[in-house]
């Protein structure tokens, strides 16, 4: 077969072609391979594909499924029924509609890859994390109409060059369809890092902190905010009281990982 007649079969998606393509995926899949093997995202041990992690690493992730507490997010040790909300929910009720996260943000495989996506440039690793996320947040995810990350202070994303929940949503973006807008908040207020502070300080840290762009619209939208990891919920309650504010319908919040604490 000559060269435009190749051409005019893989236009028309005839069996040559499509036999010729998965041909030639499979033998740079197989390069690939060669030259970069696969290996666990968080241990680095073998793994017989990309972006996995190794069977040991995937039974130590501490994966957040139901039943959990459906404003909060965080696992319930009984299944109670569906729509239970926890006492701290109701105690102290987040700014936010609800909240979903893949895994425990604790000591061991969740830990490992948030903090090689977030001070490592491994910015390769928000594809398979978004991926995670987007499956975690399936139903708050259906009612978006936009994804919006928490953002980083200017000087702090110089220094970085890199702000790990912008790579998250547009990721997340890329897999589900929904509108991210990277832009939609601002950090305005150079907070110090919420590491070692109290509850209510971190509160206190972040308190004023955000302010929707100007060029963004939010008003009436159904929004997702996008961030690695909720600890207290003192920076997703500020950020989303800025959305609301600023005339969101609802803002729920997405994360990779939560920290649990004991009830």
């Amino acid at each position: 077969m000559d060269v435009s007649s190749a051409l005019d079969a893989e236009a028309h998606g005839s069996p040559w072609a499509r036999r010729a393509g998965a041909l030639a995926f499979s033998l740079a899949h197989a390069a690939l391979n060669a030259l970069y093997p696969p290996t666990c995202l968080a241990c680095r041990a073998a793994t017989d594909r990309h972006g996995a992690l190794c069977p040991r690493c995937w039974s130590t992730m501490r994966f957040i499924e139901r039943p959990f507490c459906e404003r909060l997010g965080t696992p319930f040790e009984q299944d109670l029924g569906q729509g239970l909300i926890s006492p701290q929910a109701m105690a102290d009720p987040p700014a936010f509609s609800r909240a979903r996260a893949v895994a425990r943000f604790e000591d061991g495989p969740a830990r490992t890859l948030v903090h090689r996506l977030k001070y490592s440039d491994r910015a390769e690793l928000s594809r398979p994390i978004g991926s995670w996320m987007a499956r975690a947040g399936a139903d708050i995810l259906a009612d978006a109409d936009l994804l919006a990350p928490v953002p980083l202070h200017a000087l702090r994303l110089w220094r970085r060059q890199f702000n790990q929940a912008a790579a998250l949503a547009a990721e997340i973006s890329r897999q589900t369809g929904r509108p991210c807008n990277p832009a939609a908040l601002r950090r305005i207020k150079a907070t110090r890092s919420q590491v070692g502070l109290s509850r209510t300080q971190r509160a206190e840290n972040v308190q004023g902190a955000f302010r929707i762009a100007e060029s963004a619209v939010v008003r009436d939208l159904n929004v997702v905010l996008v961030d690695d990891v909720l600890t207290s919920g003192a920076t997703a309650n500020a950020a989303s009281r800025a959305l609301l504010r600023a005339g969101a319908k609802r803002v729920d919040v997405l994360v990779f990982a939560r920290v649990v604490t004991a009830a």
